[in-house]
């Protein structure tokens, strides 16, 4: 694997840089003629941009195939906020902006950040103006009053208040003992923040470990940690597979997960759209009948608004509904059609 790698300043003034570490397309890579990529922002509190969190991080992303890029952003006298945004703006526009070059497809960049670079991952993917298309948030402190406390004067943006229908899908992992970033402050609420919005998102809350533990290689960490810690990075890799699709000699796949768990907010209806939502809408409550009719056969209280079964059925998307009652393709795809020409009351 040859890399070829070039560092670009960004701002002398601040020390702001931008590595990319590139590799080739087509020859004996067969049919790949653009990569996927991942830019990778390393943590330190802003104080400092973390050298364990940089380039070691990049390297198993290069052995899956993807291009890597790492941002060392505005720290200690120039951390004011927004310049670590603006920097990562800069950043991802160059990054996009030069996909030919590169050889990266411009809609499969994820990011990943560190702690503090966490924090700055978690506002590029809910408040800036080119975000990524996935992110991945290690130990990310993205709650008050951390964010505060980083910076007392100009203030930052909190991931946690910030996550909208636009953010990207997240990977998320930290470990339960993290007193530094406690993931009860952290974590925690910015998943619950994308629960509400429907936004797909994979989790992982280690037993210990500690915080700053990078990829969890015993010779870069420096705490007692789980020895499942390292898992992470293949986790993560796997799941930006799901959600970009699979690099192979054959390009990329189509991906297997989409950035919402639900249709509930897109502009027009569908079978994506959970039970719920399409039963409080006068123009697509007839279409269910024929649905809930079958599903009341097997659970009889599936009319029952405080029944436990009508719950769950209202959070089910109604293609799982229609297939776990024996609906074939051309049925839901009829279905789909007619909703389709029924604009979302909740978009409005």
């Amino acid at each position: 694997m040859t890399i070829h790698t070039e560092k670009i300043i960004l701002h002398e003034d601040r020390n702001v840089s931008l590595v990319a570490m590139v590799q080739d397309c087509g020859g004996e890579f067969g049919k790949i003629t653009a990569r996927p990529a991942v830019l990778i922002l390393p943590g330190g509190g802003y104080s400092m941009c973390s050298d364990r969190e940089a380039e070691p991080v990049a390297y198993p992303y290069l052995a899956a195939g993807y291009q890597a890029f790492v941002l060392r952003y505005s720290i200690g006298e120039h951390k004011a906020w927004p310049n670590p945004l603006n920097d990562y703006e800069e950043a991802m526009t160059m990054i996009r902006g030069k996909a030919e070059e590169w050889h990266i497809i411009p809609d499969r960049i994820a990011v990943i950040g560190f702690s503090a670079g966490g924090h700055l991952a978690a506002a590029a993917a809910t408040s800036a103006i080119n975000r990524p298309n996935a992110a991945i948030l290690g130990y990310a402190a993205t709650g008050r009053p951390l964010t505060d406390a980083m910076h007392p004067v100009h203030k930052a943006v909190v991931p946690n208040e910030a996550v909208d229908d636009q953010t990207c899908p997240c990977f998320i992992f930290a470990a339960r003992d993290d007193t530094m970033v406690p993931v009860e402050e952290n974590s925690v609420p910015f998943m619950q923040a994308l629960a509400e919005h429907a936004i797909m998102y994979e989790s992982h809350i280690y037993s210990y470990g500690g915080h700053g533990y990078s990829t969890g290689n015993s010779s870069i960490g420096f705490m007692k940690q789980s020895k499942r810690i390292p898992n992470w990075v293949n986790d993560s890799i796997g799941w930006l597979d799901e959600v970009f699709g699979t690099l192979s000699s054959n390009g990329m796949s189509q991906p297997v997960l989409f950035g919402k768990m639900n249709a509930d907010r897109e502009e027009m209806l569908s079978v994506d759209c959970t039970v719920g939502l399409l039963r409080s809408v006068e123009e697509a409550s007839p279409l269910l009948t024929g649905v809930l009719a079958a599903t009341a056969k097997v659970y009889p209280t599936i009319h029952d608004e405080h029944s436990l079964i009508s719950g769950i059925v209202k959070v089910m998307k109604l293609r799982e509904l229609m297939g776990t009652f024996g609906s074939d393709e051309a049925s839901v795809k009829a279905m789909d059609s007619h909703l389709r020409q029924i604009p979302n009351p909740r978009k409005a």
